[in-house]
């Protein structure tokens, strides 16, 4: 089965339009659309979460550009391509701190909790970024390490890249290549199918470990599919991704036990207190 792209863009009344850009853009208003359809679980309203897609979006984007731009500066060789984001070259992690700093801002100027917001931010935010990995296959970026046997050339473990920039790669600049764009793509589908099964029917005691449980989850997958990638950001020897991978994972899970030792020790002092006045009524 061939892969191979025709053209990454096209021509609308002389401008030139790229898929990329237009899947990323559908990618946020999907996110934004699960959002809005998921609200009233969180006692939030369509408006609520409108407003919010106006400071987050913008924020998410700029941070974005701004994780990949720090990390790529050999790469960029004019002060303008900075800009250029409908080349490609958006860093998920620098738009998800972008965006977080978006809901942050939104909760403490609209007096929102923060915990209960974030619930369901992050089923808009897992599936919208999957939408969005389809921008890298137009883009033929995000791939992973080039498949020498034959067998497994095939989609959807494999794509068909025409032109490898990756230096070192040992392919002789076109082939098959490990689907890692398809790959998370799938992570995120089943962790938004699994954080949507929790939000509706599992009622926990803490708000926020809905969004615990997504950095756990998408922390292990990212960092098993980075792993597979040969275009990884790295600071120093260490791929970026997977530092920050295992930051989310320890953040999430330090959350749920923060949350499991603090009602523990709530129903503790109930027992205490409903047992002293069982005595007393004796």
């Amino acid at each position: 089965m061939s892969m191979n792209l025709i053209t990454n863009s096209f021509e609308l009344f002389g401008l030139t339009i790229n898929y990329y850009g237009l899947i990323s853009a559908f990618g946020y208003l999907m996110g934004v659309v699960i959002v809005c359809l998921v609200a009233k679980k969180r006692g939030f309203t369509t408006d609520d979460i409108i407003l919010l897609a106006c400071y987050v979006i913008p924020l998410a984007i700029i941070g974005a550009r701004i994780y990949y731009v720090l990390f790529s500066l050999d790469q960029i060789t004019s002060f303008w391509q900075v800009f250029e984001i409908w080349n490609g070259g958006l860093g998920f992690y620098g738009g998800l701190i972008g965006g977080t700093l978006g809901v942050i801002l939104y909760c403490a100027i609209h007096k929102k909790n923060f915990l209960k917001l974030a619930d369901i931010v992050v089923l808009g935010l897992v599936f919208g970024q999957g939408i969005g990995r389809w921008g890298n296959f137009v883009n033929q970026e995000a791939y992973g390490y080039y498949i020498s046997d034959e067998n497994l050339r095939w989609f959807p473990f494999g794509v068909y890249i025409e032109h490898c920039h990756q230096a070192g790669c040992e392919c002789p600049g076109y082939g098959w290549h490990l689907a890692t764009f398809f790959y998370e793509f799938m992570n995120n589908m089943i962790i938004f199918v699994i954080l949507t099964v929790l939000l509706y029917k599992v009622k926990f005691k803490s708000d926020g470990i809905i969004g615990a449980c997504y950095l756990i989850m998408y922390g292990f997958c990212r960092f098993i599919v980075e792993g597979l990638r040969t275009d990884s950001l790295y600071l120093g020897p260490f791929r970026i991704s997977q530092v920050l991978s295992i930051v989310f994972i320890l953040c999430g899970v330090a959350y749920i036990l923060y949350c499991y030792f603090r009602n523990k020790k709530k129903k503790s002092s109930y027992d205490i207190i409903m047992n002293v006045l069982k005595n007393d009524l004796k």
